[in-house]
């Protein structure tokens, strides 16, 4: 959601998944998807800023902090095949030394 100022002075949110186009006429008109279009104060490159801000919180929300290997296995059910227990250290013998 991004927040944006109707060229009356009031504010409004506006979810930028929606926004298909954004023109400058020279006003910045932004056109969203079911065609509706809304006038905004803000230039053209501040509201494309405040969608590239918008989308990139959303991308580092997902980000998961930093942690311990072993604690992403335990928490996923999951562990990395060289560390699985059902193996064992033991090298696997290759075709030419069973021969």
């Amino acid at each position: 959601m991004i927040l944006l100022t109707r060229l009356s002075g009031t504010a409004f949110v506006l979810n930028a998944d929606l926004i298909e186009r954004l023109d400058s006429t020279p006003d910045t008109v932004v056109t969203l998807v079911d065609g509706k279009k809304y006038v905004v104060a803000e230039g053209l490159l501040q509201v494309v800023e405040q969608v590239r801000a918008w989308r990139g919180s959303i991308a580092a929300a997902g980000i998961v902090p930093d942690v311990p290997p072993q604690t992403m296995a335990q928490r996923a059910h999951l562990a990395a095949v060289a560390d699985h227990p059902a193996l064992d250290s033991t090298p696997v013998a290759t075709m030419e030394e069973e021969r």
